[in-house]
């Protein structure tokens, strides 16, 4: 097995998913198979994004107050993202085998369009709860149990053990191993993490191990000059733990010059060839060709001796994309009624889903952030922890019906539950085409109850326990005592029960689809025959035929709810039938175009 390392140093934020993710796709170009790993602790929502803001600024307070905030960092002993609130974590997401994971592996997913497991994301307290357990058991026969060897061992393990599960669809392990190690070089959580790495990379050999640090090169003063020294000092912390990068891949805002690559390589110890620069470029698709035009691949491939068995890299497909992508003049305006508009993270998969729906349809996506609490008439109940201004709702109104199209994402507890049914309902009523994942579907039979059938007081037992009309339920095999990894989860199969319905035939008229979950509760069966006297048509159920997995309403242009995530499947040029539907609705297309959906492409 090869391996490619990506550490990060100086701040958090600079996109080592992104890097590794490109990384990757250039070699799978080269005719390489490739797999990768998340490992490490998780990031905040605040190191997400102010990183890349501070790349764009050339204020040195600002830089002093991000790497002031970068120190504090406390280490995440989460087994998995699923028990994490979307305003520290940002998005979860859910793989074929219902690991809750980081959304760094989303996209690993969607640049390498593979399926990745649970396993492929290691984390503090899995591999800490690994070797507890074996102590428990007695596995280590009254040893001392100590950081050092055990948990460096364990982790060391972990990574030879998931490198060669195949995530391709193919027979036998990958060829090489893309590993992006979360964090900052320096933080204390990691050190047990680099160390595995440091021995890792001894025990395989230097042909079968490549570092790369990505580092930021702010750009300070007047003159706007390019400062290498965080880098620096970055790549000494780096050196002092064991570890030499054999490249810089260096984020910043402009290209380096040629005299900032000369003062890296002098002071870094790294080749001025093996200096790559990723900045700032008009679409995340760009990165892979900046690599490919740094020949990264060539000096990737000749660190861990795969020159012979690769080819030139072949990414026409993937230069038309990124160029069709800045070129498009039409586009859609989308309303987003959620929970956490405020943090576009926590929604990452669904932009990239309506972005790649988009773009087959030769459009550029422009989606409006609506607050479902800023919708809530004066007379509702607000459950939130800010103050909805007269301005706030007006605005939101005004947003909500100059969209195209309206979607309502998952997400979970009550807060701005009534906002959501109001936009579902305006949906409904003025023929707008909407869609409703996981609790937007469930909000779209709350609001049919209540407003077409009759049961004003029908609700979900999620936000009224007492309901007389339980619509949405709690799922007979959820726990309530325990919240990680106790939901419906992970791939499961819908079988459409009308094969002429417009979900179907987006779906190219399978039999069938596999979609990934993530949810506590359901539409209550009870009720499904009351719904569907009423108009409304459950299109898709599981197999059990108890749960219901689609709704359409018949009578409107668009109007589906999917109980699934199809997001999490979405893949550029293999976008999501359900997202691809809404936007050819929204636009005009879907009547003249649903027919030659393939598999959700066009």
């Amino acid at each position: 097995m090869k391996y490619v390392l990506v550490t990060g140093g100086v701040v958090s934020g600079l996109g080592k998913g992104v890097t590794a993710s490109s990384i990757g796709v250039v070699l799978k170009a080269c005719g390489l198979r490739v797999t990768s790993i998340k490992i490490g602790s998780f990031s905040t929502f605040l190191e997400k994004t102010i990183g890349p803001i501070i790349v764009l600024s050339l204020s040195s307070f600002v830089l002093s107050l991000v790497l002031l905030l970068d120190l504090v960092y406390y280490p995440y002993l989460n087994t998995d993202a699923g028990t994490m609130s979307p305003f520290e974590h940002g998005e979860v997401f859910v793989l074929d085998d219902g690991g809750e994971v980081d959304l760094d592996l989303g996209n690993y997913e969607r640049f390498l369009d593979v399926r990745l497991t649970r396993d492929n994301n290691i984390t503090t307290g899995k591999i800490y709860q690994s070797v507890l357990d074996k102590e428990r058991r007695g596995d280590f026969l009254g040893k001392t149990v100590q950081v050092v060897p055990h948990i460096t061992d364990a982790i060391k393990n972990w990574v030879e053990s998931v490198s060669v599960i195949p995530v391709d669809g193919k027979e036998g392990p990958a060829d090489v191993c893309v590993i992006e190690l979360g964090g900052t070089v320096g933080d204390i959580e990691s050190m047990p993490f680099i160390e595995a790495l440091r021995q890792l990379y001894f025990s395989v050999g230097q042909d079968n191990f490549c570092l790369i640090h990505v580092s930021l090169i702010p750009v300070l003063g007047v003159v706007g000059e390019q400062k290498t020294k965080p880098t620096q000092h970055s790549v000494r912390e780096l050196r002092a733990l064991g570890l030499t990068p054999h490249f810089l891949a260096c984020r910043s805002a402009e290209p380096l010059l040629e005299s900032t690559k000369q003062k890296l390589s002098q002071f870094c110890h790294v080749p001025v060839g093996n200096i790559l620069n990723i900045h700032d470029v008009p679409n995340i698709w760009h990165v892979p060709l900046l690599l490919r035009n740094q020949n990264a691949h060539h000096a990737i491939l000749n660190q861990l001796d795969l020159l012979s068995v690769a080819t030139p890299p072949d990414l026409q497909e993937w230069t038309k994309r990124a160029e069709t992508l800045d070129n498009l003049t039409s586009s859609v305006r989308i309303a987003m009624v959620g929970k956490y508009v405020g943090l576009s993270d926590s929604y990452l998969s669904v932009v990239k889903a309506l972005l790649h729906a988009c773009i087959a349809c030769s459009l550029k996506p422009l989606v409006d952030w609506i607050a479902a609490s800023d919708l809530e008439d004066d007379s509702a109940k607000l459950v939130s922890s800010y103050f909805k201004t007269p301005e706030a709702h007006a605005a939101a109104w005004k947003t909500l019906r100059n969209a195209a199209c309206v979607l309502v994402p998952g997400g979970f507890g009550d807060r701005g539950v009534r906002g959501m049914i109001l936009a579902a309902k305006y949906a409904r009523e003025n023929k707008v085409p909407y869609l409703g994942i996981c609790l937007g579907m469930q909000i779209s039979v709350i609001e049919f109850a209540q407003n077409v059938v009759g049961l004003e007081s029908a609700n979900s037992t999620e936000f009224d326990p007492l309901t007389p009309n339980p619509v949405v339920i709690f799922m007979p095999e959820g726990s309530r005592t325990h919240m990680g990894s106790t939901m419906r989860l992970g791939s499961r199969r819908t079988l459409f029960q009308t094969p002429d319905c417009i979900t179907a035939k987006l779906y190219h008229s399978l039999e069938y689809v596999d979609e990934r979950h993530r949810h506590r509760y359901e539409v209550n069966p009870e009720i499904v025959a009351t719904l569907e006297e009423a108009g409304l048509k459950f299109v898709g159920k599981d197999e059990s035929q108890q749960r219901m997995e689609i709704l359409e309403l018949p009578s409107h242009p668009f109007y589906v709810g999917v109980q699934f995530h199809p997001e999490f499947k979405s893949r550029p040029g293999k976008p999501s039938a359900p997202f691809l539907g809404l936007v050819m609705a929204a636009t005009g297309q879907l009547k003249a175009n649903v027919s030659k959906c393939r598999n959700g492409t066009l």
